[in-house]
């Protein structure tokens, strides 16, 4: 049974997975935010947490060059770690690729909801799943040139969108009740951005997902770096600026618990029959299927390389003879995700909105990697003195730490603030946790390159 990749992607290709990944975190997402912190404590939510992410890719880089592995978090905390620390970063970044693009789906649904608003958007949410997951399977390089094409019509959207808002905007708007529905900073203003951190972390979630491609990767010691770093100053520059313009443009509380406040913002400034706004909503479609799709990508790479390295069944590492592309993967991931869809008619959480609570699962998952990322590389400093780093960290020791620093304090809060949905991914765990157990045997026999640490001189 084959289960290795072939190395097809350039540094343009990895830019633009990097970028798409996230880019739909730009389109909808962080509103919710507002809802917590007001939109002042929000802006100053999202400065702490773009620290955050720009630390952590300045030093993740130094991991993803020195062990370029499709597993990803998961490769370099069993190297660092363990057997079990692998288990942890893998199972998190999992968390987080399987449950972000539900909540991308659910999106994509309300956007063309906009223009058909006699179909239910679940049902085109579903729609969404069957097509991209179709396209992942026929082939990477075609699924990752697609992702750039996408990539840049987005990003060439969300600038006409504060282009055209901009002659509207006016920060005594952005300001008003800025601070947690206050037009003062309170001690209740720093509950409110402690309580909006998941929805500033889905400016830039997903990012790292490239790392996850490193398989498939031409040179990834040359060409990772450059897509990270490229990728970062590019979503910090439009995270911003979306944020602050959608803000300033009429009542923003208005925006705050929707899956489309750009669209919604626009209709503020052009009217609901305006060409600017149709425009918006067909083309800014386009931002949503990025990341969409390049997440469907990282979670099949992710479920691929726990499955071949025995954490998952191994039918799941299967290679598709003719595509060379995890199918099953691909297609196991997407029934997680479209089981998520339809949740809230079973079970309600927090009293939040479905897609709130998803974008909570997957902040979760995700805040864990980090943690066990940025662990595993001040481990493997100590251990592996003599392991080749093509890019090391930059400003090593400071900038990880610091990263690591505010990955604790992200998620002490969000388990504070969020403990239904806390609860619920700790019971994941301790399920997958228990397969883990029972599964020692299988995985003694199946070494994976890049899992074990190098002997030592």
């Amino acid at each position: 049974m084959q289960q290795t990749l072939k190395p097809t992607l350039n540094a343009w290709h990895l830019w633009g997975l990097a970028v798409g990944l996230v880019i739909s975190g730009e389109y909808f997402g962080w509103s919710y935010g507002w809802a917590s912190a007001g939109t002042l404590g929000f802006l100053v939510t999202s400065l702490m947490v773009a620290v955050m992410y720009t630390t952590f890719i300045f030093s993740f880089t130094e991991l993803t060059t020195a062990i370029p592995h499709a597993g990803g978090p998961f490769a370099y905390a069993s190297r660092a770690l363990g057997p079990t620390g692998g288990f942890i970063a893998g199972f998190a970044t999992l968390v987080e690729f399987v449950f972000a693009p539900p909540a991308i789906a659910l999106a994509i649904g309300a956007y063309l909801n906009v223009q058909f608003p006699g179909v239910d958007p679940k049902l085109m949410a579903v729609g969404a799943y069957v097509v991209f997951m179709t396209l992942n399977i026929v082939g990477v390089k075609t699924a990752v040139t697609f992702e750039l094409l996408i990539t840049l019509l987005a990003i060439a959207e969300l600038l006409v969108f504060m282009g055209v808002v901009a002659p509207a905007f006016s920060f005594a708007n952005f300001a008003a009740k800025g601070w947690a529905g206050s037009d003062t900073f309170s001690m209740g203003s720093i509950s409110g951005m402690f309580a909006a951190i998941p929805f500033a972390i889905w400016f830039f979630l997903a990012i790292e997902g490239v790392a996850m491609a490193a398989e498939e990767a031409k040179d990834p010691k040359v060409t990772i770096p450059r897509a990270y770093i490229g990728g970062i100053l590019t979503l910090l520059v439009l995270a911003i600026g979306v944020m602050v313009f959608a803000g300033g443009v009429g009542d923003w509380t208005k925006l705050s618990n929707i899956n489309d406040p750009l669209p919604q913002a626009m209709k503020a400034v052009v009217g609901e029959n305006s060409g600017w706004l149709h425009m918006l909503v067909w083309i800014g479609l386009f931002g949503l299927i990025a990341s969409f799709h390049g997440i469907i990508l990282g979670y099949s790479r992710q479920i691929f390389a726990l499955a071949r390295a025995g954490y998952l069944p191994g039918w799941l590492a299967t290679v598709h003879p003719k595509f060379g592309t995890p199918w099953i993967a691909i297609l196991a991931g997407g029934v997680i995700g479209i089981l998520a869809i339809f949740s809230d008619e079973w079970i309600k959480i927090g009293g939040q909105t479905l897609t709130a609570n998803i974008v909570t699962m997957s902040v979760l998952g995700a805040i864990v990697m980090y943690i066990m990322s940025m662990w595993s590389l001040f481990v493997l400093r100590k251990t592996e003195p003599a392991l080749e780093r093509p890019f090391p960290a930059i400003g090593y020791p400071v900038l990880p730490a610091i990263a690591l620093g505010l990955a604790v304090v992200c998620l002490l809060t969000m388990v504070w603030f969020n403990p239904l949905v806390s609860g619920l991914f700790a019971g994941f765990m301790a399920v997958a946790y228990g397969y883990f157990r029972m599964t020692a045997g299988r995985r003694a026999d199946l070494a994976t390159p890049g899992l074990l640490r190098a002997a030592q001189p």
